[in-house]
């Protein structure tokens, strides 16, 4: 009896911990041969009454994985790292394109394909660790293109660091 119980109520605060953040939408940048590099973007849900900061990536796509954002500065946007990226209780943030996102740096793998799938493990500042399941998208999925590439408008940014994420 006290084993059952036990098992329950593990399975229980299993379950609440595993419904506190959410990962929807996520996918992977496709990559063409020579491009040792690529990104992932997604939503992440906080459905806790704290405020939580996604603060380390890791993925078995790539050497590295670390968090990014861009910002424009004397009309070029440059992508830069970042320490953390902040999500607000019972809010969202999504990692897309001219924004935040969690680079792969050294592919191990060149170069991503559609239909294969990467995986993403997002540590988070309340110990949660998230394991996510990308799959691989084409080069210009999600991206909203205006002069060359480049963000038409400078959006307003900030994160973690003071310096940057979408208000």
């Amino acid at each position: 009896m006290k084993l059952k119980s036990l098992l329950l109520m593990a399975f229980t605060a299993s379950t609440i911990y595993a419904s506190t953040i959410q990962v929807e939408n996520a996918y992977a940048r496709a990559t063409p041969p020579s491009l040792p590099n690529s990104a992932a973007f997604m939503s992440v849900i906080n459905n806790t009454d704290k405020d939580i900061s996604i603060v380390s990536a890791t993925s078995d796509a790539s050497k590295v994985a670390e968090l990014h954002t861009h910002d424009m500065k004397d009309g070029i946007m440059k992508m830069y790292q970042v320490p953390k990226i902040d999500i607000k209780a019972n809010s969202s943030v999504t990692l897309k394109p001219g924004g935040f996102h969690v680079m792969l740096i050294g592919l191990k793998n060149k170069p991503l394909k559609e239909k294969m799938n990467v995986e993403i493990n997002l540590k988070f500042s309340n110990g949660q660790i998230v394991k996510v399941f990308a799959p691989v998208k084409k080069v210009m999925a999600g991206m909203k293109m205006g002069n060359h590439g480049m963000m038409k408008k400078k959006e307003a940014m900030s994160c973690g660091a003071g310096k940057c994420g979408s208000k």
